[in-house]
């Protein structure tokens, strides 16, 4: 079986995997009490909020699959021997497993904290604080720094060639973990934005790794996908469960990890260009802005600002739209990114 093949059922499985479990979390979920208000709603109706366990279990599904065929059908991998793909893949899933669980307890642990009356009169849940968040997510760049992932010689755009040595999983890994898992929870709270980018940008990132022949970067990138793709059926507008801020941080993770194994982290910047824009909305908010629209009797959105704080508040700036129509622009214009960088960079 080619790998190309065992990829593409790979990715099959992940799909099919999260789109069969996650109404099965939806309904635990709402057993165990784990939801939230969908507060861009006339209702504000009360659905299953923490997305991560069930694209989670579509991620694993299919990369499980992937390693099956490796093993046991490719005869690949010998007692003592080594196997670099292998390696990176198992790596790079432990450093998302890490980011995941980070990204559930910071769910969970807005539980017991609903004490903050936001922009729009709605009771909001506060999970970890700020500072807590990146000193939580920084243990999950061992994994790759334990195995020496990537290459020392990286393209800094503006800088050119780089050969950084050691600082490179010392310093580089660790901060590119920390930075993207927490930059992709910023671009979040709409029905179906989270997972939506997510899908178009790793899909980008995976099939510029398979060009380049990076399998573990590739594998990890569309099975990612395709397991948010399952989920995006249940989250898109009217949405049935939220993602909550574990699906955000596993996005960013798997950017992460995606760009280290698969040496590309000139075009995984540029791609990610859209969250680059994002953080420099809102530091110029502080990081109180909320992306949030404030809706209208007709049932459109109308941006909450004077300014503009969020891609979502300059996409309601055009005009009030609906929620679904929001989301729909910005993943056409990550769409759009992943295919001019694919055109501009080799």
């Amino acid at each position: 079986m080619p790998v190309s093949i065992s990829m593409a059922l790979a990715v099959i499985v992940s799909f099919a995997a999260a789109l069969f479990i996650t109404p099965k979390f939806i309904r635990f979920l709402e057993a165990a009490g784990i939801t939230g208000k969908d507060i861009q709603k006339r209702e504000k109706p009360t659905i299953a909020e923490m997305g991560g366990p069930a694209v989670l279990t579509g991620f694993l599904a299919g990369i499980f699959f992937f390693i099956w065929a490796k093993v046991f059908l490719y005869k690949e991998v010998f007692l003592y021997g080594e196997d670099k793909i292998l390696v990176e893949l198992f790596a790079g899933i432990t450093t998302i497993l890490i980011i995941t669980i980070i990204g559930m307890f910071d769910d969970l642990s807005g539980l017991a904290r609903r004490d903050k009356i936001d922009n729009f009169g709605n009771l909001k849940r506060i999970g970890l604080k700020q500072w807590q968040k990146p000193l939580l997510t920084l243990p999950a760049a061992i994994p790759l720094m334990a195995i020496m992932a990537g290459d020392t010689s990286l393209t800094v755009p503006l800088l050119g060639q780089m050969n950084v040595g050691i600082f490179y999983p010392l310093l580089i890994v660790p901060i590119a973990i920390v930075g993207a898992s927490n930059a992709t929870n910023m671009l979040a709270g709409m029905n179906g934005l989270e997972s939506g980018l997510g899908a178009v940008l790793l899909a980008t990132l995976g099939a510029y790794a398979y060009l380049h022949n990076e399998i573990a970067a590739a594998m990890i990138a569309f099975t990612f996908a395709a397991a948010l793709l399952g989920f995006l059926w249940f989250n898109k507008y009217p949405a049935r469960i939220m993602p909550g801020d574990s699906v955000p941080y596993a996005i960013g993770a798997v950017v992460a990890v995606v760009a280290i194994i698969g040496n590309m982290e000139k075009f995984a910047l540029y791609v990610f260009a859209l969250w680059f824009v994002e953080f420099i909305l809102k530091l110029r908010s502080g990081f109180k802005a909320e992306s949030f629209g404030v809706l209208q009797p007709d049932g459109t959105l109308k941006a909450p600002y004077p300014k503009i704080y969020s891609l979502t508040h300059a996409v309601m700036k055009l005009r009030p739209m609906k929620e679904w129509k929001v989301v729909a622009i910005l993943i056409g214009v990550q769409a759009a990114i992943g295919m001019i960088v694919f055109l501009l960079i080799p």
